[in-house]
């Protein structure tokens, strides 16, 4: 067996809602995209970890409990057919693939999205200490975004143990960056699932789709060496139908014109 350990970011990568989002709409607060975009502006926390900073800091945040971020798990909308991942994963034959999720979420949101999905102890989140008699955030033991997804990896990687050409990390945002680009540098696969253009120039592949078993394509060609015939046959025996696969190569380009040149001719 052939064993890997693949990772995963949570947030609009294995969902379609960002939890600081919902949390909001859950509590009637204003303004999250807006406080959100000013910490990453300034630099203040690492990106990712905004909404952490607030649940902390911020006076709107603080009555914030477990039991909320609970509730937010359960509202937060996942990918289609991600309860399908972990078995298809678990199917391959001849490997033996570790799913683990690591995200700036909190982890109680996390855990309440995957119920019966993930088990909770391969998900890794943001975590909080509460007051005993309030409930009140007291305290962040652990924030998983930045370089902490580097060194939440490492321990995972070092506990299975895996190679670190055996790693596979997937994320879609620029919080993800440092760890691809820890994973690309030790021979590792990395696949984005946005558009953010960033990452796409960093994930060694990138997959657009809304459904959640579409991060076994990249998988299965580069690591199985499955062939598209293959796929296909993979997906159909599980009641599903790749109905469209277009590969698309994007050039992101800028032109503008020097100082002093000459003007275009009509």
């Amino acid at each position: 067996m052939k064993r890997y350990l693949l990772a995963s970011d949570f947030d609009q990568t294995l969902s379609f809602n960002d939890s600081g989002i919902v949390l909001s709409e859950l509590l009637g607060i204003s303004g999250f995209r807006e406080k959100s975009a000013g910490l990453s502006r300034i630099h203040l926390v690492q990106q990712g970890a905004e909404l952490a900073y607030l649940l902390l800091h911020d006076p709107e945040y603080r009555r914030v409990r477990k039991e909320h971020l609970i509730e937010v798990g359960k509202r937060v909308r996942l990918k289609q057919n991600l309860h399908l991942l972990p078995r298809l994963l678990g199917q391959l034959e001849g490997y033996d693939v570790a799913f683990y999720v690591i995200s700036a979420a909190p982890q109680e949101v996390i855990q309440s999205a995957l119920e019966g999905i993930v088990p909770p102890d391969h998900v890794y989140g943001t975590r909080f200490r509460y007051a005993p008699a309030s409930g009140e955030i007291q305290a962040i033991e652990r924030v998983t975004a930045g370089y902490g997804k580097v060194a939440l990896l490492e321990e995972l990687r070092a506990q299975l143990p895996v190679s670190h050409d055996r790693v596979i990390y997937v994320g879609d945002g620029s919080s993800d960056i440092h760890v691809m680009l820890h994973v690309n540098r030790l021979n590792g696969m990395t696949i984005a699932v946005s558009k953010n253009k960033y990452l796409a120039q960093i994930a060694k592949r990138t997959v657009l789709s809304d459904d959640a078993v579409s991060l076994l394509v990249p998988i299965l060609e580069e690591i199985v060496g499955m062939d598209a015939g293959g796929i296909h046959g993979l997906f159909e025996s599980h009641g599903l139908v790749l109905q469209e696969w277009d590969k698309v190569q994007t050039d992101l380009l800028t032109i503008r014109e020097t100082d002093g040149a000459p003007p275009l001719v009509a």
